[in-house]
C-alpha cells in the first residue's frame, strides 16, 4: 500500500456533495443560441477564423489558439454565427469580453472525424498536436493549455491525475468517474504514452468517494494495458488536497519549491476530466466542446451534474434545475471557498466551469462585518501553504507591494482557508486578489516602460552615430581640401621658382602626402572584395524581409503590421540592388569617347 503524507494546515468545511449525487449525469435542453468566449483558458484569446452568417458543422473550428499559451475553440453544434460581438463573460469583474454567438440549427450534424483506434503507433508529438488542435485545456478549474503541460522539456518520471475534488458541493468529477472510469483509465494510459511512460502513474482520490474510487479500481484491473501501471490511491479528506502542489506532497512527500513548477521534480499532475478529454480527442477525433458541470444549492429544484455543452447561457442551465431567484441568497461559480459571484446569468458556460451554486439565504447568509485583525494566529495554522497571511493582509493593507513578493504572496492558492476560520470575519483572499493584480499591472508597466527606454537609447545612440559619421566626412573633405590647395600652391612656387624649389621641403612634404595618399587607398582586388561582401549582406538582408513578410502573410498579421514588413522588404530589395550595380560599375568601369582619347 502505498504511503500517504499530510500537508501543513487545511480545514474540514461541510461538504454538502450528497445533494448532486442522487442522480446520474444529464443532458440539458439545447439552448436557443450558444456564447462562445475567445478566452475561455489561461493565456492569450483565441482568434476567430469565422466570420458572421457563416454556417458551421459540430465540431468544426471556430478560433485558433492565438499564441503559445493559448486553445482552440469549437463549435458544440451545427448551426448559424449570427454575431461576433462582446458579451458578458464568467469573471469576478462581471467584465464582458469578445463572444462568438452560435444558434443551433436542431440538426447536431457533426464534421468529419479523424481517431486513432491505437494511440501507441503514434508519435507523443503528434498527440500533442491533436490535443493542441482539439482545443483541450485543464477541466480542473485553472484551464492551463493542456499540450502546453504536456510539453515539458525536463523528463517526466511521475504522473498524477487528480481525482480529489476537495471543494464542498462539487461532484462533477465524482459523477465522472463513477460513470466513465474505463475512458479515464484509457485516457490516463494516453498521457502516460505522451510523457514517455513515466515509471510511476498515480490517481488520487480523496476517501468520501468511495464509490468513484471502486470503479476506477476496477476499471484498472479490467484493463490488460494498465494493470500494475496505473495506482489508485486513495487518502483522507481535507480541503485543499486537491490542490496541484498539496496533491503532489500527499502522494509522494515532495513539495514544490516557491517559484518552481512540478515539471521541475519531473512530475505532471492533471485533472481526470483533462483525462478523459484526452481520450474522446484521441480515440474518436471529438474537441472539447461540453463538460460536466454541477449545479446545486438550496434555490434549485433539482441538483446534480449536467453534460453541458460550452457557451451554454447559465440561465438556461439553472432554469432546466427549477432555480428559484427570491430565494437565492448568492449566485457563485465554483465552490464556496474558491469560487466568485456572478454578477450576470447571462454569462455562458466555459470550458473552467465546474459548478454553478445557487445557495438559499441560510446557505449564505450576508457576511458580517470585518472587525480588526487580533492576532490569533488561526490563518497561519490554516494555510496549506504555510504562509504569514496575517503579515499579507497588513502589507496588503499598506500596498507594500515588496514585502508582499517577499513573503511569496504569489505561493497563495486563493483556497479561502485563511478567511474561514478568520474569527474578524476579514475578506483575506480578497486583499490578496487585488495585491496580485495590482502586482502583475506593476510588472506589466515596468516593461512597457523599459522597452521604450531601450528604443529610446537605440534611437539616441543611432543619431549618435550618424552624427559621429557626418563629421568625419566634413573633417575628411576639408583635408582633402587642404591637401589640393597645398598641391596648387606648391606647384606655382615651383614653376615660378625654378625646378630646383620642387626638391626642397616644399617638395618633400608633397612626396610624402602622396606617399600616405597612395597608401590609404585599397587595391583593385580589395575593392572588389569590399563590393562583393556589401552586395552578399544586402542579399542576406533581403532573403530576411521577404521571409518575415512571407510568415507574417501565413500568420494572418493585420494590415497595419503587413504594410510595414512590405516597406522593409522593398527597401532591402532596392539596397540590394544599388549594391548589384556599384560591383557591376566596378568590374566593367564605362569607356570614354574616342574624340576624347584623342582630343590634345
Amino acid at each position: 500500500m502505498r504511503k500517504i503524507w499530510d500537508i501543513p494546515g487545511g480545514i474540514h468545511p461541510p461538504e454538502n456533495k450528497t445533494q448532486s449525487l442522487q442522480t446520474a449525469v444529464a443532458v440539458p435542453p439545447m439552448p436557443e443560441q450558444l456564447v462562445l468566449p475567445l478566452i475561455q483558458h489561461a493565456g492569450t484569446a483565441a482568434r476567430p477564423v469565422v466570420d458572421a452568417g457563416d454556417q458551421v458543422l459540430k465540431g468544426q473550428l471556430l478560433a485558433e489558439p492565438g499564441g503559445a499559451v493559448s486553445a482552440a475553440i469549437h463549435a458544440p453544434t451545427s448551426g448559424l454565427i449570427s454575431a461576433i460581438e462582446d458579451r458578458p463573460v464568467p469573471h469576478p469583474s462581471g467584465m464582458s469580453a469578445r463572444c462568438i454567438i452560435l444558434i443551433p440549427d436542431g440538426r447536431d450534424q457533426w464534421c468529419a472525424r479523424r481517431g486513432l483506434d491505437d494511440y501507441r503507433g503514434a508519435s507523443p508529438t503528434a498527440l500533442l498536436d491533436r490535443i493542441r488542435d482539439a482545443g483541450i485545456a485543464g477541466l480542473g478549474g485553472a484551464g492551463f493549455p493542456s499540450a502546453v503541460k504536456l510539453g515539458p522539456p525536463q523528463p517526466i518520471d511521475t504522473l498524477i491525475i487528480n481525482g480529489a475534488e476537495c471543494e464542498p458541493y462539487i461532484t462533477a468529477d465524482d459523477s465522472l468517474m463513477q460513470e466513465r472510469a474505463a475512458e479515464i483509465i484509457e485516457g490516463t494510459m494516453i498521457l502516460a504514452h505522451i510523457l514517455d511512460n513515466p515509471g510511476t502513474v498515480l490517481i488520487g482520490i480523496e476517501d468520501n468517494k468511495p464509490r468513484a474510487f471502486e470503479a476506477l479500481r476496477d476499471a484498472v484491473a479490467q484493463s490488460p494495458t494498465a494493470q500494475g501501471i496505473i495506482e489508485v490511491v486513495e487518502f483522507p479528506a481535507k480541503y485543499p488536497s486537491g490542490g496541484e502542489k498539496q496533491l503532489i506532497q500527499i502522494l509522494t512527500g515532495n513539495e514544490v519549491a516557491s517559484g518552481r513548477l512540478p515539471a521541475d521534480l519531473g512530475i505532471v499532475c492533471q485533472n481526470v476530466g483533462t483525462a478523459y478529454a484526452v481520450y474522446r480527442a484521441i480515440r474518436h477525433g471529438e474537441p472539447l466542446i461540453s463538460r460536466i458541470t454541477t449545479v446545486t444549492g438550496k434555490a434549485c429544484a433539482h441538483n446534480g451534474n449536467y453534460e453541458v455543452l460550452l457557451g451554454t447561457p447559465i440561465r438556461h442551465l439553472l432554469a432546466h434545475s427549477g432555480f428559484d431567484r427570491d430565494s437565492c441568497g448568492r449566485l457563485v461559480m465554483g465552490g464556496p471557498m474558491m469560487g466568485f459571484a456572478l454578477l450576470d446569468s447571462d454569462a455562458p458556460v466555459t470550458k473552467a466551469t465546474n459548478c454553478i451554486l445557487a445557495g438559499g439565504r441560510d446557505e449564505f447568509p450576508p457576511a458580517p462585518p470585518a472587525q480588526a485583525c487580533i492576532r490569533c494566529g488561526l490563518c497561519a495554522e490554516a494555510c496549506p501553504a504555510s504562509l504569514l497571511p496575517q503579515q499579507l493582509f497588513w502589507y496588503a493593507q499598506a500596498g507594500n507591494l515588496e514585502r508582499l513578493e517577499a513573503h511569496d504572496l504569489f505561493d497563495c492558492i486563493e483556497c479561502g482557508a485563511c478567511a474561514y476560520v478568520c474569527p474578524s470575519h476579514i475578506p483575506l483572499v480578497q486583499y490578496y486578489r487585488a495585491a496580485k493584480g495590482e502586482i502583475r499591472q506593476q510588472v506589466g508597466e515596468k516593461a512597457k516602460a523599459d522597452h521604450a527606454r531601450q528604443r529610446f537609447e537605440f534611437h539616441q545612440a543611432r543619431l549618435a552615430r550618424a552624427e559621429a559619421e557626418r563629421t568625419a566626412k566634413r573633417e575628411a573633405r576639408r583635408l582633402a581640401t587642404a591637401a589640393a590647395q597645398h598641391r596648387v600652391a606648391t606647384a606655382g612656387d615651383s614653376q615660378a621658382a625654378g625646378p630646383g624649389l620642387a626638391t626642397g621641403a616644399a617638395g618633400d612634404l608633397l612626396k610624402a602626402a602622396m606617399a600616405r595618399t597612395a597608401a590609404r587607398q585599397a587595391s583593385p582586388e580589395q575593392q572588389r572584395a569590399k563590393l562583393e561582401r556589401a552586395l552578399e549582406a544586402a542579399s542576406d538582408r533581403a532573403r530576411s524581409a521577404q521571409a518575415r513578410l512571407a510568415a507574417a502573410e501565413a500568420e494572418g498579421a493585420d494590415g497595419e503590421q503587413l504594410d510595414k514588413l512590405r516597406a522593409r522588404a522593398e527597401e532591402a530589395r532596392l539596397k540590394q540592388q544599388d549594391a548589384e550595380h556599384k560591383l557591376q560599375a566596378f568590374a566593367h568601369p564605362p569607356q570614354p569617347p574616342a574624340d576624347a582619347a584623342e582630343s590634345p
